[in-house]
Formats: C-alpha cells, sequence, structure tokens
C-alpha cells in the first residue's frame, strides 16, 4: 500500500492510499487532482474518507462520485453524500488491513480521525484538522476541553504512530512553537527542515519533541504561558495551559 499527499486549494492535502489499481482518498477539497491521479494511474476510487465537513475536505466529493459512482462515502451520518456512516469504535477493513474510527470533537463536534493498522503493527492516524504537525486545529466555541481530552487521547498511540493531517501548516506552527521555547534544538531543526515541504507525515515522537500542545507540561511552555497571562495558581492545571496556549495561537 501506498500512501501520497495531493496538494489542493492553497494548503490542503488531500490524501490517497492505494494498492493494486484500487484507492482511498481522504477528505477531498476538491476533486481535479485526484481525478487527475487516478486517471493517469489507472486506478479505481473505492472510498472516500471524510473527518469533518468544512468545506476545504468536502467539496470535491460530488465531482468524485459522478466520476466514480460506485464509491463508498465515509462519514458521520449528519452528512450529507456520505452512504456509508461511521462512528466512534466503527471498524473496517481497507486493502485487507483494520481501519478504526474514532471520534475526535474540539474542532467540530463531530469530527472523525482514521486509524489505519498496517502489516506491521504501525499505525497510520489520518487526523484531519485536529493535529497538525506543531499545532492543532482551531477550535470550536466553547469545546477547549474536547480539544483537549481528543488530542490527550492522540498522544496516547505508540511514537511511531504516524500522522496526516490535512494541511501544510507547518511552518507557521513552528515559528509560534519557537516564541514558546526558543532554546528548543528539536523545533529549530523542524523548522529549517519545513522550508522544503511537504513536511508530512509525521511520527507521534517527533510530534511530542516540538508541538506546543503536547508539551503543556514543560516547565518552559507553562511559563510562556503564564508570561503571555495565564494565572499562576492555573499553572499546575493542564487544561488551562492548553486553553492559554490555543487562544494566544489564535492572535499569533
Amino acid at each position: 500500500m501506498q500512501i501520497l499527499p495531493i496538494p489542493a486549494l492553497t494548503d490542503n492535502y488531500i490524501w490517497l492510499l492505494h494498492q493494486e489499481k484500487q484507492a482511498v482518498v481522504v477528505d477531498p477539497g476538491e476533486a481535479q487532482g485526484v481525478i487527475d491521479y487516478l486517471v493517469e494511474h489507472e486506478i479505481t476510487l473505492n472510498a472516500i474518507w471524510l473527518t469533518h465537513t468544512h468545506y476545504d475536505h468536502v467539496d470535491g466529493v460530488s465531482a468524485l462520485l459522478q466520476q466514480f459512482p460506485q464509491c463508498v462515502v465515509t462519514g458521520s451520518n449528519r452528512w450529507r453524500l456520505v452512504n456509508w456512516p461511521v462512528t466512534e469504535g466503527s471498524r473496517f477493513a481497507a486493502f485487507g488491513q483494520q481501519v478504526s474510527v474514532w471520534h475526535v470533537p474540539g474542532h467540530t463536534e463531530d469530527h472523525l480521525a482514521y486509524i489505519l493498522t498496517d502489516d506491521e503493527s504501525r499505525q497510520h492516524v489520518f487526523c484531519g484538522d485536529t493535529l497538525f504537525s506543531a499545532g492543532c486545529g482551531r477550535v470550536l466555541p466553547g469545546a477547549m476541553a474536547k480539544m483537549f481530552a481528543s488530542l490527550q487521547r492522540l498522544n496516547s498511540l505508540s511514537p511511531d504512530t504516524l500522522f496526516y493531517p490535512a494541511h501544510e501548516y507547518t511552518a507557521a506552527n513552528l515559528r509560534f512553537a519557537h516564541a514558546i521555547e526558543p532554546d528548543n534544538e528539536a523545533i529549530q531543526k523542524a523548522s529549517r527542515q519545513a522550508e522544503t515541504p511537504p513536511t508530512l507525515p509525521v511520527t507521534l515522537a517527533h510530534e511530542r519533541a516540538i508541538n506546543p500542545f503536547l508539551r503543556i507540561s514543560q516547565p518552559q511552555v507553562i511559563a510562556a504561558a503564564i508570561q503571555h497571562g495565564l494565572p499562576r495558581q492555573n499553572a499546575n492545571q493542564p487544561l488551562a495551559v492548553f486553553t492559554c496556549l490555543r487562544e494566544w495561537k489564535n492572535q499569533f
């Protein structure tokens, strides 16, 4: 099985998984790049996985269904065009490998992540706009605790887990991470590497070293949050630290 990014719109990636002339795409914000690749390589599109329904993740679905009418569209049962609804705990097979679905709310209430476990027991997570390299998605109003819990859950996976976010935001996220931890050598190295995208996928081990939203227990991260307005009495409250950082990032 091969997994590759198809650039779309300004900074989106449509992830394409294919094996033996069969393919799955994740969050097709537009269709033409996908169609061009599939036609050129004589590959049939079998399924579309949707993490959430912001326009830049779904606007290509209708055109893909016109080109590949047999295609299964997987996502929340509340979403238009979904013909194979899934939810927390759903499991199915893709290319003979197991896929599990997690509900990871925060960016949207019904956001999903798809976790594919390959033949070597390595996990591949298609996380949409929940986790980015060196960052996380914007948070639905009133949903900070949900986003925090979703990130903590993703952070519970094996360090060698590969994450496939839906946007190339890495360079901008690293500028924010550097402002929080200017002495972090892993962030400095990642910033140099981010000059030549694509920067994805990334391992969870890598993210644990550079992503401030996974590093909220680190003293320098807490100190930066306090300097930016976190009350000192809240410094030992992980959700408070996370909330301070996410609100800071909104204005960065």
